[in-house]
């Protein structure tokens, strides 16, 4: 699939002529809720029942069919995609961003809901597009750095916080790792809410109400990470490389593997709901340096795999280095059914399972988003409707980051604070 929709409408014909004259019409209907869920994002939900928010959004006009969005937030993804397709990969390969980063399958009510959240936003006035970051990721942080200190912020780095300090239910600053004291009136946290409140905050100073809903938020994560590095390009069955063995347009999209139904996706995530990683995990493939070549050596290449399901605790044992390199070395096998002699190309490799993401990167419960993007988690309910969005029982202290309205992956795709975006179309 790409955005020539001449090309995308023939690939898709393949499988069903009925399917390749419905497809952009389902774009659009989606991209119209997209674009109404946009402006949704950037209001400031108020105190209020998520239906009576609903209402009043729908009559201001930023929903144009109450009942219809209310159908798209709570169906399974199946349920929608039925009603528009009949033919696998198709159903399959639009399925895959209803369970992005999120615990449950397809056939799960809510699904939905994560369709939809994946085609919003877009890169400057692409619509829809997602990107690479010239230079990697890392380089969005470096941006966002160079703002902060333009307007006078002052950067600490290897500076962990021991304790958020409160005086009188008003915060006064915190206490870093190192015994240092910093002094504020406002402190804003960008952690979960499990590590502000229940890590560094003493918990006895919030409401029992309060924290019964701030312990009960759902982490829960089906994610594994995978960072590559290889020696050449993979050559995909069916799909011959450019000339010299360079990256064609195959490599440059996002690659979903072991996905050619949507009955896979569903297996995959009910082996992990068994406590077990799924036989044959949904691979979720980028090559960003077929389009960076900054990111590797001459004829080198880098991949990232995102990968699910796993559990957080496999019940066969907790994730030591030997269970994540056997499980990685599954995963390579796997793709090498699609891309002969791509495990022979590795010659390196990170691997980060959900309790890794959890240490390293401080998302509780591995979760990409701070915290589950289901129906109960979302708009006034985002952390909890107990206080005003973004404020918190103590004065002085707020909430900020994916963990609040609007939510959104912390490993996600790149903002437009970024220096330099090499456009990507967000297609399989």
């Amino acid at each position: 699939m790409s955005s020539d929709p001449v090309f995308t409408k023939d690939q898709i014909a393949q499988f069903s002529k009925s399917d390749a004259q419905n497809f952009h019409p389902y774009e659009d209907w989606l991209s119209k809720y997209a674009r109404h869920m946009e402006k949704l994002l950037d209001i400031i939900p108020p105190g209020e029942s998520k239906l009576s928010y609903l209402r009043m959004l729908s009559a201001r006009g930023l929903l144009p069919d109450l009942h219809e969005f209310l159908d798209l937030l709570t169906s399974p993804a199946t349920k929608i995609l039925d009603r528009w397709f009949e033919s696998e990969p198709l159903r399959a390969t639009l399925a895959t961003d209803s369970v992005i980063g999120a615990w449950h399958g397809p056939s799960t009510l809510g699904s939905s809901y994560v369709l939809l959240h994946h085609v919003m936003g877009g890169i400057g006035e692409r619509e829809g597009a997602w990107g690479y970051v010239e230079g990697g990721m890392g380089n969005v942080s470096n941006a966002i750095a160079r703002s902060a200190l333009e307007a006078g912020a002052t950067i600490k780095t290897d500076a962990g916080v021991e304790q958020i300090n409160v005086n009188d239910n008003k915060v006064c600053g915190v206490t870093l790792h190192d015994g240092t004291v910093i002094e504020s009136n406002i402190v804003l946290s960008n952690a979960t809410p499990k590590v502000t409140f229940q890590d560094i905050l003493d918990s006895s100073l919030l409401p029992k109400e309060y924290m019964s809903h701030i312990k009960t938020i759902d982490y829960t994560s089906p994610v594994f990470k995978l960072n590559v590095a290889m020696d050449k390009i993979p050559t995909f069955r069916g799909h011959a490389n450019g000339p010299g063995e360079t990256a064609g347009p195959q490599h440059q999209g996002t690659i979903h593997l072991n996905s050619e139904t949507t009955g896979m996706v569903d297996r995959a995530f009910s082996d992990a709901c068994q406590g077990l990683p799924s036989d044959r995990p949904i691979l979720e493939m980028t090559i960003p340096s077929s389009v960076d070549p900054t990111l590797a050596p001459e004829g080198h290449h880098v991949a990232s795999f995102f990968i699910q399901y796993v559990p957080f605790s496999p019940a066969e044992g907790e994730w030591t280095e030997e269970r994540k390199d056997n499980f990685v070395k599954k995963v390579f096998s796997q793709v090498d059914e699609y891309a002969p002699g791509f495990s022979d190309s590795v010659v390196g490799y990170d691997a980060l399972a959900p309790p890794d993401l959890e240490r390293i990167f401080g998302l509780t419960g591995g979760n990409i988003y701070q915290g589950s993007m289901g129906l109960d988690q979302l708009f006034t309910q985002r952390p909890t409707y107990l206080t005003p969005a973004y404020t918190t029982p103590v004065n002085g202290l707020y909430l900020c980051g994916a963990s609040t309205h609007p939510g959104g992956g912390v490993l996600g795709a790149p903002g437009r604070n970024c220096s330099k975006v090499v456009l990507q179309n967000r297609r399989k």
